[in-house]
């Protein structure tokens, strides 16, 4: 909650939401993520047989087979969708956060900061619809998907409905402050004076509007089509953040006492229509929502759940946080994703700042790794600039090389056994994940031909395979079909897109990320 002091259409859907309705039913109380139901995870379509594959009767399932190949971990960051280091472009400030005389310029050295596998911006609604009708980009989020496209960079996008950092001018558009009604922020508590007075020194942070109105329902609804037509399915995006209340988008506006809302059956059911409208418009890429507390009481226990069942993705803004959020991180399901946010110090790093030899960033990236994420931010909190980034980096080389090459999941084929049966070839693949997180969807594997002509093909169970598990498949060849020089390819299947995976192994690979196979067992 205290990240920031930490770091010094229409009428159809109002009306669905004011129908009254007693008290809160879809709330969900706080409880253990390990072991919960959240269901079975994204369907898994041509399901391989996943074991066991006993040798012997008399419950032999194939005939004798023996080991002919492995692989070893790679000591590199090998770069796959659903996982690495992300250079933050823009965040809480815009471009003024961006700290340069030629800010174009230095998005573009952003760009290029080698460590960054992906690349994150976070604009406002005012900067991407300034007017009804159609979406106007402004000329940073541009150049950022195009120098994305250049250097085959991914990007994660988040439209900010309240920015209490942008001083400039407020995060919604005219044509929505027009037209809904708007309520101040009250403070009850005056030992949050302090921390609430950056927010209300700025007058753009003073209130939030009524998001129930049916005038903002109808722009919302206008705005996540629009955001839809563009951007689901582009391979540019990796992620879209999911709409929140309040600051940031994050799910609250600490440390004020109310919110816009009457009620929290009204907050509630809002939310949960807002949370609607992103899924049917956003079916092909992954939403990403906060773990955040329901501080506010809006519904954020309800939009986490149901994020998660529909095999949506989680994020929070800070790894030293309230234990409820490292609860949701650390034990979700393992086909979904997490991405943690947490800034670096803006200024120089200080050698006198170590505790027992550990800095304050090698502390924030041991921590992002006990929790399992797939994603950490490259971030130097309200100091933006790739030559900060650098300073950080090279405070710290061996901690940050360590995340990059471990965060995420990191997939090979561990071991490999051939078997002869009746005159088929089969090939049994124990797959290992040298990785910190679980795959966030599912791994299809393909096993092919000299020239690329598929043979088999099928998935393992959706998450597999684990961190320090082996999950094994079966791949059964056409007859008289000799294993050696055949190519083991990978892809990750994530809302119907798929997605091609390097494997993460220390032998050589083919240039598409493709495994030839050949006897390596002496």
């Amino acid at each position: 909650m205290k990240r920031r002091d930490f770091l010094k259409n229409g009428i159809a859907v109002y009306g669905a939401l004011k129908m009254s309705g007693g008290p809160a039913h879809a709330a969900v109380r706080a409880h253990n993520w390990g072991n919960y139901d959240f269901g079975s995870g994204p369907p898994v379509t041509d399901r391989l047989n996943q074991g066991p594959f006993p040798q012997y009767a008399p419950d032999a399932a194939i005939p004798g087979d023996e080991v002919v190949m492995t692989t070893t971990p790679s000591e590199e960051a090998v770069s796959n969708y659903g996982r690495g280091l992300v250079t933050y472009v823009t965040a809480d400030m815009g471009t003024e956060e961006i700290k340069s005389d030629d800010v174009l310029k230095a998005i573009e050295d952003l760009v290029l900061f080698p460590l960054g596998q992906q690349l994150y911006v976070r604009p406002t609604w005012r900067e991407v619809q300034p007017r009804t009708g159609r979406l106007e980009l402004p000329d940073y989020l541009k150049l950022v998907l195009d120098l994305a496209r250049k250097n085959n960079k991914r990007v994660g996008l988040r439209i900010q409905m309240s920015a209490p950092d942008y001083l400039r001018a407020p995060a919604l558009p005219d044509f929505v402050l027009d037209r809904v009604p708007k309520v101040d922020l009250l403070l009850t508590n005056p030992q949050d004076k302090a921390a609430a007075q950056r927010f209300l020194d700025n007058p753009h942070s003073r209130y939030q509007p009524r998001f129930d109105h049916p005038s903002f329902q109808q722009a919302f609804r206008e705005l996540v089509g629009l955001l839809a037509a563009e951007f689901n399915g582009n391979p540019l995006i990796e992620f879209i953040d999911t709409f929140m209340y309040g600051f940031w988008g994050e799910g609250h506006t600490w440390p004020f006492s109310n919110s816009p809302f009457p009620d929290y059956q009204t907050a509630e059911r809002t939310w949960i229509e807002m949370l609607q409208l992103q899924l049917e418009g956003f079916t092909k890429t992954p939403l990403l929502t906060n773990t955040q507390p329901d501080f506010s009481r809006v519904g954020n226990s309800e939009l986490l759940d149901r994020s998660v069942r529909s095999n949506n993705w989680i994020r929070s803004d800070t790894i030293f946080i309230e234990n409820e959020q490292i609860e949701a991180l650390s034990n979700r399901p393992p086909w979904i994703a997490a991405l943690l946010e947490q800034g670096l110090p803006g200024k120089a790093p200080d050698p006198s700042n170590r505790v027992e030899g550990i800095s304050p960033a090698e502390n924030m990236i041991a921590h992002v790794m006990d929790v399992g994420a797939n994603y950490w931010s490259l971030w130097n909190f309200h100091q933006i600039s790739a030559k900060n980034l650098e300073r950080s980096y090279q405070a710290s080389p061996l901690w940050f090389d360590r995340i990059n090459r471990r965060i995420g999941y990191q997939v090979r084929p561990s071991f490999l056994w051939s078997y002869l049966n009746d005159g088929f070839a089969g090939l049994i693949v124990g797959f290992a994940n040298d990785g910190i997180a679980g795959v966030p969807g599912v791994l299809r594997v393909t096993v092919e031909s000299e020239d690329g002509k598929a043979l088999c093909s099928g998935c393992l169970d959706a998450g597999y395979p684990l961190p320090g598990k082996i999950r094994q498949a079966q791949f059964v060849l056409p007859r008289e079909t000799n294993w050696q020089r055949l190519k083991l390819s990978a892809e990750i299947e994530v809302k119907g897109m798929r997605y091609p995976v390097r494997w993460a192994c220390h032998q050589e690979l083919n240039e598409d990320g493709s495994l030839t196979l050949r006897s390596n067992m002496g």
